[in-house]
């Protein structure tokens, strides 16, 4: 084991000194687009958005952020040949090596070259192969990058540092490769947790949605009204959100008004339309794949609860995942499917 890491140190350290060339000052913006640069693309006539799928769009998105930003490394496990997923093809050829590489197999490693790179000024864009194998990178992430700015009295930051790891059920993938680690994340002060970038892996080639082809950002902290109703609000996030709509679909035909809302960003999440949606109906749903107990939708039945409590018809329901490790064959068992949340709704708007 000491041999392994000895080997991964002196890999991921020349890595470091391919890319830094000279030495150079600690990080302390957190933008590589000037506000002019920004208004003069608003000003510019922007293409037409196209059907993409979530791997098209990743990949695309990948591809803007390296050629717009020189200072931008896309890195991980089996990136250089396009990545397991295949959201990194291409990139290589057109970036060149140096840009997008593989590194060692070493999660710890690849993290905290992440936060070195970002601290140096440039965007580091960290690829974990599958959300369940960032418990090695725990540490880097919590007591490394979400307090680099905070311990040095706000002199230096690595906020150039993008993590993205798929995360979730695929049908297949049992106990190691198929886990939703977000509520871990959120927990700690000084990250973003968002389930726009935490991408869900079955979700890579089956949703398909329009995107635009320029660059653009989708703001943090700012839920979507995905669809609009009376009697209950459904808070969720990630690929359980196709789930809650196929539920709001079922309940639409026993004349049941489902109100759906999409978080996007978990920390800090968007209370104020949450809370302005369950002042409306009177009612919340929380759902999501992570195990029920400690997941994040305690977090957000509490909050709404001390905001909402006099204007509640109900209580709060949650339809998670079960407290159990992963299951491989009984996962049917395990999610939170369609019918467990119709039977929520049902159960909740005749309290």
């Amino acid at each position: 084991m000491a041999s392994s890491m000895s080997v991964s140190r002196r890999r991921f350290g020349r890595l470091l000194a391919r890319i830094s060339g000279s030495r150079r000052q600690f990080s302390s913006t957190t933008s590589s687009i000037s506000i002019d640069d920004q208004q003069q693309q608003q000003a510019q006539p922007q293409p037409q958005p196209r059907s993409l799928n979530l791997y098209s769009a990743i990949n695309q998105a990948l591809h803007i952020a390296l050629d717009s930003d020189p200072r931008a490394y896309v890195f991980g496990e089996d990136v250089g040949f396009g990545g397991v997923f295949r959201c990194t093809t291409g990139l290589a050829d057109r970036f060149g090596k140096s840009r997008v590489f593989n590194t060692p197999l070493c999660e710890q490693g690849i993290v905290g070259f992440g936060i070195g790179l970002a601290a140096m000024g440039n965007r580091a864009i960290a690829e974990i192969q599958f959300a369940d194998y960032i418990y090695p990178a725990f540490d880097q992430i919590v007591n490394e990058a979400a307090k680099f700015r905070y311990r040095s009295g706000n002199q230096f930051n690595c906020g150039g540092l993008t993590i993205r790891a798929p995360y979730g059920a695929v049908g297949h993938g049992g106990h190691y490769h198929s886990q939703s680690p977000e509520a871990f994340f959120c927990h700690v002060p000084g990250g973003h947790p968002s389930k726009s970038t935490a991408s869900k892996r079955w979700l890579y080639r089956l949703s398909v949605e329009e995107v635009p082809e320029h660059d653009y950002m989708l703001p943090l902290s700012e839920a979507e009204v995905i669809r609009e109703g009376n009697d209950i609000t459904l808070v969720g996030w990630g690929a359980q959100l196709s789930i809650m709509e196929q539920a709001c679909i079922d309940a639409e035909k026993d004349g049941i008004s489902c109100e759906l809302i999409d978080l996007r960003t978990l920390i800090p999440w968007d209370k104020e339309t949450v809370e302005a949606s369950v002042r409306k109906t009177g009612r919340l749903l929380i759902s999501h794949e992570a195990p029920v107990t400690g997941g994040f939708g305690a977090e957000i039945s509490a909050s709404i609860v001390e905001r909402c409590f006099l204007r509640l018809e109900a209580p709060v329901s949650r339809v998670c995942g079960l407290d159990t490790p992963f299951p491989l064959v009984f996962e049917p068992f395990y999610m939170p499917t369609k019918n467990k949340i119709l039977d929520a709704i049902k159960a909740t708007v005749n309290y």
